[in-house]
């Protein structure tokens, strides 16, 4: 029989990102970040004149943080030893999105910190990827983890059998947002997240309405 499977994010599920993405825009580009913004196209603000960064400018600059500063992410407490867990009874596929699609630097990245599972870069709704994954591995049984509630409405879109976890691993972030309401369950904590992952692989798939 086919093992179980694991679908998980990387930032801000396995590695930090947006918090070293804010302290490198104030130090290289004295541009604040507001974590607490609701919409992060609008959160980034010129220190010189106080104007906000324009929408298309934003991009690029995650664009300059991913090609450079890879090194200022750090592993989120207790993922790698979850992932290590896991790996005993299940299949891995770390699943992210990267501007311009660069998985030779998210892999790199990711054995950096001993992280050495299948990883694919994606770009938008990660639905259709992850489903295209599940044809391909024809798992018993798919739990998903990702931060934000738009993949887990694209997942829910384009893979209704998969179990569906959201995690936001920083805490800045975590106690201003709100559970995805696609999401079976909220858990921001790998220790407790890792108990929920295996108990959903014990049970089978979700039922479907």
């Amino acid at each position: 029989m086919n093992r179980p499977l694991l679908i998980t994010d990387c930032d801000e599920v396995l590695l930090y990102m947006a918090v070293p993405f804010r302290d490198w825009l104030a130090e290289a580009h004295k541009i604040h970040f507001a974590l607490e913004a609701d919409n992060w196209n609008d959160a980034l603000i010129r220190g010189d004149n106080g104007e906000r960064v324009a929408r298309e400018d934003v991009l690029p600059l995650v664009h300059s943080f991913f090609e450079t500063e890879t090194a200022r992410q750090k592993p989120v407490p207790g993922a790698i030893e979850a992932l290590e867990s896991l790996a005993r009874v299940a299949n891995i596929v770390i699943l992210t999105n990267l501007p311009g699609l660069r998985s030779t630097i998210r892999v790199d990245q990711l054995a950096g910190h001993g992280i050495h599972y299948e990883t694919r870069c994606n770009q938008g709704g990660k639905g259709r990827a992850l489903a295209e994954i599940l044809d391909e591995l024809k798992p018993p049984v798919t739990v998903f983890v990702d931060d934000l509630a738009s993949q887990h409405a694209s997942v829910a879109r384009h893979a209704p059998e998969t179990w569906r976890l959201q995690m936001v691993a920083e805490p800045l972030i975590a106690s201003r947002r709100e559970k995805a309401p696609e999401a079976h369950a909220r858990i921001d904590q790998w220790p407790i997240a890792t108990d929920w992952i295996l108990a959903r692989f014990a049970e089978g798939p979700p039922r479907l309405a």
